[in-house]
């Protein structure tokens, strides 16, 4: 990677490191887990945009964060509209 992409994606792969590392942490919190979770690292440094791989996991674990995603999806329909 060219100096100049180097600088000009520096942001994009710090969002991208502490995106994995948030959902790791609240993945951790909820007993849950997707134990192949990684940036692709590679694919950025050739276009400047980092994705992230989800990567695979056991049916159960799968199954424990659907539920967890439907709970959250729940409680926040639940609330009431922000008025701003």
């Amino acid at each position: 990677m060219g100096r100049i992409l180097n600088r000009a994606t520096a942001e994009q792969r710090r969002d991208a490191a502490y995106a994995v590392e948030d959902l790791l942490a609240v993945l951790a919190l909820a007993d849950a887990k997707l134990p192949s979770v990684e940036v692709d690292w590679d694919y950025g440094r050739q276009t400047g945009c980092y994705l992230i791989n989800l990567g695979s996991a056991r049916t159960p674990q799968i199954e424990r964060i659907t539920d967890l995603l439907r709970k959250g999806l729940r409680s926040e329909q639940q609330q009431p509209a922000d008025p701003s």
